[in-house]
């Protein structure tokens, strides 16, 4: 039995990527690789992201697989839908079985499994697929698979209970020697002029934010020994000529404990790292920091959202503005370099809460930030509170949930303009912090003009 394992996401199709140009190897479809073969099923990866869906396509042609393994998020969804069509099509491929897992399955299982899949993996991958495939192939009847979906004989979706979550010092490395990671590397290094790997210590998250979704884990939280995470970084740097690391997991500083472990476990071995990570304000104290400088940490993003307390409160951040404003002036002052994220256009939100974000900015002056406008993932409590815009235009085939809009309080075009406010305020005052008076001058005055255009676009819906 022939076994691929794919993503079908390109770059070359991801204009916001293309932008910013930071890939990172696949590690969740890694790690199903890599327990497959550690449990005698021998299956290729087909990494998708320097590819097409041409060659993709020319691919699992060539192969003929019999079983087709998909990770899929929503921004990979139309790309997967154009491949089941395509697989489902074909005289060569439509025996392969088509098998879903990732994070946009649970929360849409009626939809993939009517557009051709067919059966999905529900929550964490890697002991379910090996358990289904290996179902499928000895001819076992599948209601003894925990995790799965598929259609029943009538129609019917029949879906198993969810199974208990791994413990992840029991999973084998991501099989990253499967893909071209040098591809990664370069494409870093022509850009940046350094480059980086991932690494994943931890899976889960245990706070409530309104708009992130929990559809692998829940609300678990679990995290490898630091003794196995020092043990990946010296297998990678062993293999791979890399400037720093990326640590993907939600809340990096979650335990002081786990992290003085890990920083003792790195000194002890004489193993020398830089890294960035992602943390929370409540969860990031003066010891932690310390930590996080002496074992090689030159980046921490804080998790911000807003500056404004009242929606801050309606995500349910359960973090106080002046926290967050604290840890990113301790991160710099311990010689760190303080990242932070901002969510714009969230229900409720209005021109006082953004000059607030715009204050809250200033007064904590991080080194980066990134702004996004607010968007219902299907299956969040964001996305069960709002009025979705226009739904009988939402055909799920067609569009992602980052195309999908819901009613605020002003049109969209009003808090895309306030991105430029924000923007244009922060250049200004950067400017301004480093006596670039023409420079200050004119950011300032664009910011007074997408103030305007926002008052423009409020009068005009109030009227």
């Amino acid at each position: 039995m022939k076994i691929v394992i794919t993503h079908a996401y390109f770059l070359c199709d991801d204009k916001s990527e293309q932008k910013t140009m930071m890939p990172y190897p696949p590690l969740g479809l890694l790690y199903v690789s890599a327990y497959l073969d550690q449990n005698g099923l021998m299956n290729e990866v087909f990494d998708s992201t320097f590819e097409t869906e041409e060659s993709l396509s020319d691919y699992l042609l060539k192969e003929v697989p019999d079983f087709i393994c998909i990770y899929a998020t929503l921004m990979t969804k139309l790309q997967i839908i154009r491949l089941i069509k395509f697989i489902k099509s074909s005289n060569q491929l439509k025996g392969a079985k088509i098998i879903l897992g990732g994070p946009d399955v649970r929360f849409n299982t009626k939809n993939y499994l009517i557009h051709g899949a067919d059966y999905l993996v529900i929550g964490e991958g890697e002991a379910t697929t090996f358990e289904l495939i290996n179902a499928l192939i000895n001819n076992e009847p599948l209601n003894s698979v925990r995790g799965i979906a598929f259609s029943g004989p009538l129609g019917d979706i029949i879906s198993t209970p969810d199974r208990n979550l791994l413990n992840l010092d029991n999973l084998p490395l991501p099989a990253r020697h499967k893909i071209n990671i040098g591809s990664y590397l370069s494409k870093w290094k022509e850009v940046h002029g350094f480059n980086t790997l991932n690494i994943s210590t931890m899976r889960g998250c245990p706070f409530g934010c309104c708009w992130c979704s929990k559809a692998v884990y829940g609300n678990s939280n679990r995290r490898r020994s630091p003794r196995l995470v020092v043990d990946e970084i010296i297998w990678m740097q062993s293999h791979f000529q890399f400037d720093h690391i990326w640590f993907v997991d939600d809340v990096f500083t979650l335990s002081t404990q786990w992290l003085s472990r890990f920083a003792n476990e790195l000194k002890l071995r004489h193993i020398r790292i830089s890294y960035e990570c992602i943390t929370r304000a409540d969860q990031l104290s003066v010891q932690d920091v310390q930590l996080l400088k002496e074992s090689g940490c030159y980046r921490v993003w804080i998790g911000a959202e807003s500056g404004s307390q009242k929606i801050l409160d309606l995500m349910n951040r359960k973090v106080k503005v002046e926290e967050v404003q604290k840890s990113i002036i301790s991160v710099k002052k311990a010689g760190m370099q303080a990242g932070t994220f901002i969510m714009l256009g969230y229900p409720g939100e209005e021109e006082k809460d953004i000059l607030d974000t715009v204050k809250h900015l200033k007064r904590s002056n991080p080194d980066l930030y990134t702004i996004t406008l607010a968007y219902p993932i299907t299956g969040t409590e964001l996305y069960n509170q709002v009025v979705l815009s226009d739904p009988s235009e939402n055909d799920w085939a067609n569009r992602t949930d980052r195309q999908t809009d819901f009613s605020r309080k002003y049109p969209r075009q009003y808090y895309e303009y306030a991105i430029n406010l924000v923007n244009r305020e922060m250049a200004g005052y950067r400017n301004w912090k480093k006596m670039k008076m023409v420079q200050a001058l004119k950011h300032k005055l664009f910011a007074i003009y997408w103030r305007l255009k926002m008052k423009q676009i409020s009068i005009y819906h109030q009227s």
